[in-house]
């Protein structure tokens, strides 16, 4: 008979509980989708006096101002958004602007829905610490009106108690600037585009006149420039390809003058367009010790979902990238922190219930896998994944996974990985170390505990995690007596 883990003594709970606050609302455009209706609302703004107007816009200050760190700053974006169709640009008012922007603008609630499904990785910046502290930046998954889902950040400080201190969360949200990538590398796109099977004589003929490095602007100008050429047939499907291949690899800054929980990546690009899910976030250190924050994430556009790829190196400029590649078909994949015998590593479940690793030399593309975890015990008997990047300590790498059991229970596990092959599973503990308590189990989605990822401290696993797909809390287990328990292969 199979010894219990015995979790009472294994886990620390802590009392924190991080929820949403569905006062904290981002501003998004509101605009219909039927021109008629845009000149409509124009026209009746228009014909409002210059009095009437102001009185119009004050109101609007008022309610709002306060919500928002830059109303006018978002209301004039918002107006440019549509000022094509506005007639007689030259003479209309800064109110009037202001004004039309207010009737093409919307509030949105991030986080009215959920807060959850956590990870957590060191700050980049660990300075003026006191002894025993670090820095942390926590991401979440927020969800709001019609179940859209975005990452959310929250900072503090980790004591030498094992207490936290989470830096006050700011009653603004603010939402990026997009920038094309300056550049483009001409090898990597078409690489891309052959794995999309969108490589053709119309992809060759646009990128061929490219140079290695191009930007956007230049990509445009070339696809414009085939459609004027009669002698050649051009075929629309694929440069309907390659325009979003190039807008869902973009670049996203936030303002200088944000806090960090006041930033908010929300869905852009058409394949995300309805969601950014579960992102998995690692501090990577390259060979030559360069430290960079990745992260992986599912992009949902209402129909299906791509992983996707993010990179950073002070979570406020973030490079959003495409995955390419047979390995990345399916949800859940997770970098390791560091190259193995001079290749990425990532967890993976291609097939959608068990778990894989695969190497590559090119972070953008992942084929082939090798599985190394099947379920075995009633608890994960469903299907198996992990949560979040595996952490390295000296007797292995140390990886997290989530079981799904009967009646759609979630539990969380933990197996041991070599650390010189990764695809050899050396240890695993045969019960859950986490499962749903009666105050965890109730939710959105009921009987479900999850982390996207966590970090050691001192020897203690930081393990945040979500609760039935609402809220999120914290637990603690020390990594010797964790591993201590588990089975030995």
């Amino acid at each position: 008979m199979k010894e219990a883990v015995n979790k009472t003594q294994l886990v620390k709970r802590k009392k924190i509980r991080i929820v949403g606050d569905n006062s904290r609302v981002i501003t998004l455009p509101h605009v219909p989708s039927k021109v008629p209706r845009i000149n409509n609302i124009i026209k009746r703004v228009l014909k409002l006096s210059e009095a009437e107007a102001e009185e119009q816009l004050n109101k609007t200050l008022l309610l709002f101002a306060d919500r928002h760190r830059d109303l006018e700053q978002l209301l004039i974006r918002n107006y440019d958004r549509i000022s094509e169709y506005v007639i007689k640009k030259e003479s209309i008012s800064k109110t009037q602007k202001l004004l039309i922007g207010a009737f093409f603008t919307m509030e949105y609630s991030i986080e009215s829905a959920a807060l959850f499904n956590p990870s957590i990785v060191l700050h980049p910046d660990q300075s003026l610490l006191a002894e025993g502290s670090v820095r942390f930046i926590m991401s979440l998954r927020a969800t709001g009106e019609g179940h859209i889902s975005s990452i959310v950040f929250r900072s503090g400080i980790l004591d030498k108690n094992m207490s936290f201190n989470f830096d006050t969360v700011s009653e603004y949200v603010e939402t990026p600037l997009m920038v094309h990538d300056p550049f483009y590398e001409k090898i990597r796109f078409q690489l891309k585009l052959k794995d999309m099977k969108a490589w053709n004589e119309t992809s060759k003929r646009v990128l061929s006149g490219l140079p290695d490095f191009f930007t956007h602007a230049e990509l445009r100008d070339n696809i414009r420039d085939i459609f004027l050429d009669s002698n050649f047939a051009v075929d629309s499907w694929t440069t309907t390809t390659i325009h979003w291949l190039a807008d869902s690899n973009y670049k996203i800054r936030f303002d200088d003058n944000t806090a960090i929980s006041e930033r908010v990546i929300f869905p852009i690009s058409a394949n995300e367009s309805k969601g950014i899910e579960d992102a998995r976030f690692v501090k990577f250190t390259h060979d030559n010790g360069h430290v960079v924050y990745y992260a992986t994430y599912t992009a949902f556009n209402g129909r299906r979902i791509l992983s996707q790829f993010i990179e950073t190196h002070d979570f406020q400029t973030f490079n959003m990238i495409t995955l390419n590649g047979d390995g990345v078909k399916n949800k859940g994949m997770a970098l390791f922190p560091r190259k193995i015998n001079g290749k990425y590593a990532m967890l993976s479940r291609q097939d959608g219930e068990n778990n894989f690793v695969m190497y590559s030399n090119d972070l953008h593309f992942w084929d082939g896998g090798t599985l190394i975890q099947e379920p075995e015990e009633p608890w994960e008997f469903v299907q198996i994944g992990n949560c979040g990047s595996p952490l390295e300590t000296d007797r292995g790498w140390l990886v997290l996974t989530h079981g799904v059991g009967n009646m759609r229970q979630y539990s969380i596990g933990v197996i041991l990985l070599d650390l010189e092959d990764p695809t050899k599973l050396i240890a695993r503990l045969e019960e859950p170390i986490l499962t749903a308590n009666e105050e965890e189990r109730e939710g959105y989605v009921p009987n479900v505990i999850y982390s996207c990822g966590s970090m050691i401290v001192d020897n203690k696993l930081i393990l945040p995690y979500a609760m039935s797909d609402v809220a999120s809390r914290i637990a603690i287990v020390d990594v010797n007596d964790l591993i201590d328990k588990m089975k030995f292969i």
